[in-house]
């Protein structure tokens, strides 16, 4: 009896590692494509140059995410960013795969990371390659093909669906909860415009501003609004004014107050849900499974 008891210990934990560990599935890089590298163009200079898919991976994960955040974090934001890069490299059609800004992905360079990390260069630097290092080509894939793996800074309690701000149709890209981000400091953050500012910037006429209607997602953020019988998308509004996010509430009066919640676009993972997530004791996978459904975690041949 106890020799049947241990058999079946045997081949549940058996079952629990296979699911859990990452498999090799399709290479995506080889002799006759691009090897393991990707193409950037900067931002700034609109100069190319092709880097290791590892190398940039770091500069990625050092430029979108604090290198204070927790470890597992930080292996999180490292396989979204593999992931997202290799999902533009397989459907690049220039002769760039990536640009080096919020376009894209923000990418450091080493001496952009010491600069911003000034004295503390080696500890922060040592914490983001260990986290590539400890992820080394890991990707998401969803139906066998890498995710276009879309993160955010901080939500408002709650992702959006992907289709509400970027007009695809992802099934991992749906909304879920992430309450986390609520305790975060500046969840709430308080912008005051001038009337004129706020009327030159929408391109309104200003004698009479009237908030006309405004159509809300589930998730609280904007996707319609109104304002002198003149229709904005959410996300375009917050563009115009440089909002942190579409969550937002005005008041008009002698001057315009937006209050605005979360900051970012609200698809894909927090990055500040993920932190706090990790500091709960969550590991990477655990993250990525929460903010990205029904993904699996997999190895790219190199």
């Amino acid at each position: 009896m106890k020799n049947k008891y241990l058999i079946i210990i045997i081949v549940v934990l058996s079952i629990i590692a296979i699911i859990s560990s990452p498999s090799k599935k399709t290479t995506y890089f080889n002799n006759d494509e691009k090897n393991n590298n990707v193409t950037i163009k900067d931002a700034e200079t609109n100069e190319e140059s092709t880097l290791d898919l590892e190398e940039y991976i770091i500069g990625v994960v050092a430029g979108e995410m604090p290198a204070s955040f927790a470890e597992e974090a930080l292996k999180a934001q490292a396989i979204a960013a593999r992931s997202y890069a290799l999902s533009k490299i397989k459907s690049s059609t220039k002769s760039y795969d990536l640009v080096t800004d919020v376009t894209n992905q923000v990418y450091l360079t080493i001496s952009e990371m010491q600069e911003k990390w000034g004295s503390d260069f080696d500890y922060y630097y040592n914490r983001v390659a260990k986290a590539v290092k400890d992820t080394e080509n890991l990707v998401m894939e969803y139906d066998g093909e890498v995710i276009s793996a879309y993160y955010f800074a901080m939500s408002n309690g709650a992702t959006e669906d992907v289709a509400l701000v970027f007009g695809e149709d992802q099934a991992y890209l749906q909304s879920v909860d992430s309450s986390w981000d609520e305790s975060v400091k500046n969840f709430a953050v308080t912008t005051t415009f001038s009337q004129e500012e706020f009327c030159t910037k929408l391109n309104i006429d200003c004698s009479n501003i009237t908030i006309n209607s405004i159509e809300y997602s589930p998730t609280n953020r904007v996707n319609k609004i109104v304002i002198n019988n003149q229709e904005f998308k959410g996300t375009t509004f917050r563009s115009l004014l440089n909002l942190r996010s579409t969550d937002f509430t005005i008041n008009i009066s002698d001057t315009i107050t937006i209050t605005t919640k979360g900051y970012g676009h609200g698809v894909g993972m927090s990055q500040y849900g993920a932190n706090a997530m990790a500091q709960n004791g969550s590991n990477y996978a655990e993250i990525l499974h929460h903010y990205y459904k029904d993904i699996d975690i997999v190895e790219i041949n190199v």
